[in-house]
């Protein structure tokens, strides 16, 4: 990494950027909407007339059901700003203490909430799993590691995590290779690691566009309506080619949608810094973790009221609007009480044993 990358990295990780934000609350909802359409079907999406979601247009159910791709939008945000958070620490032990911070507080809880609750309300994961069948998947789960030994998912959009933390990770091995050893040969096995994933799992090169970003100037204007126009375009557009065609292809307007999404003064960057979207970026990551769980007693009552003749619309609609209205409620009162409030009582215990250094009054 050159002197003025390192430079880049280090300006951008110290400046707030709110349509980045913005975006952040976008990638949420999407996600949200996406399972307002999936979870009505009661985990029969295939077959016609499951659960109660009403019979609506084919083509708005591939809409609905497109908005799960917000979480590539999260690993841009990620590819953007993870390699300034490392440069800014100047340490990968305080980096990685940040992180595991950042995120395991909210994660941990709900997967003990999950474990402990989960089998006695019918939640079925837990469906004909033994003690040690539990025990392992409890394991895995806590340490992102189902993935890689083959065994379900317990939180429903905790599989991203894993993605982040292998991308944490190898940023850290790679930074440190490269900038504080100087040897490219150590960071060349890196380099084939990460061809290796992108093959393996595309979707992850939606970190390269973010890391493209943060380590040069590149930026793209597109003020006015029509800036807000090729930037909704572009968001289309991703989408799109992420449910048509190989997501190497959705990497082009997704980069187009990043640019004018950092560019000052562009048409969808203005829209993304209005107050409401600012929010949902602040609480966004409680509110993806939190809305599956404040969604699932809505789902359940809504499976038993449609098997006992009640109308699919208005089971729907209101699954949609008091869904949304939990959400939001629970989403704020996590992130005030386990993002900042817990997250600040740890960060007070733990960071001056570790670093002798007074707790930050908001961890990275």
């Amino acid at each position: 990494m050159s002197s003025q990358a390192e430079k880049t990295y280090a300006e951008s990780g110290g400046a707030f950027v709110a349509s980045i934000q913005g975006l952040r609350g976008i990638a949420a909802l999407t996600v949200l909407i996406c399972h307002f359409r999936d979870m009505p079907k009661g985990g029969m999406p295939d077959v016609p007339g499951a659960g109660f979601l009403p019979p609506i247009w084919p083509w708005l159910q591939a809409v609905l059901n497109s908005g799960g791709h917000g979480v590539e939008l999260f690993f841009m945000i990620s590819g953007f700003l993870i390699p300034a958070s490392l440069v800014r620490h100047a340490s990968i032990g305080k980096f990685f203490y940040d992180r595991v911070l950042r995120i395991m507080p909210l994660f941990v809880i709900l997967h003990l909430t999950l474990f402990l609750v989960g089998p006695f309300v019918g939640y079925k994961f837990f469906r004909g799993l033994d003690l040690p069948g539990y025990v392992e998947i409890f394991i895995a789960n806590l340490f992102f590691l189902q993935n890689a030994l083959g065994l379900p998912i317990a939180q429903q959009n905790a599989w991203t995590l894993t993605y982040e933390w292998a991308f944490y990770i190898w940023f850290a091995l790679s930074f440190g290779a490269v900038v504080r050893l100087k040897n490219w040969w150590l960071a060349a096995p890196m380099m084939v690691l990460a061809v290796i994933c992108l093959l393996n799992w595309p979707i992850a090169a939606f970190f390269g566009i973010g890391m493209l970003f943060s380590a040069t100037n590149i930026r793209i204007p597109a003020p006015g309506v029509l800036g807000l126009v090729a930037g909704l375009i572009c968001f289309v557009a991703m989408y799109a080619a992420l449910d048509l065609f190989h997501p190497f292809v959705s990497l082009i307007p997704g980069f187009l949608l990043f640019g004018m999404v950092l560019a000052p003064g562009s048409g969808i960057s203005a829209v993304l810094k209005v107050p409401p979207l600012q929010y949902l970026g602040k609480i966004s990551y409680s509110f993806y973790l939190v809305h599956p769980f404040v969604l699932f007693p809505l789902q359940m009552i809504g499976l038993k009221l449609v098997d006992r003749g009640f109308d699919r619309w208005v089971l729907w609609s209101g699954f949609v609007i008091l869904g949304s209205a939990l959400v939001l409620i629970a989403s704020a009162m996590t992130y005030e009480i386990i993002e900042v409030r817990f997250r600040r009582l740890i960060d007070a215990t733990c960071r001056n044993a570790l670093f002798g250094e007074a707790a930050q009054r908001r961890p990275a």
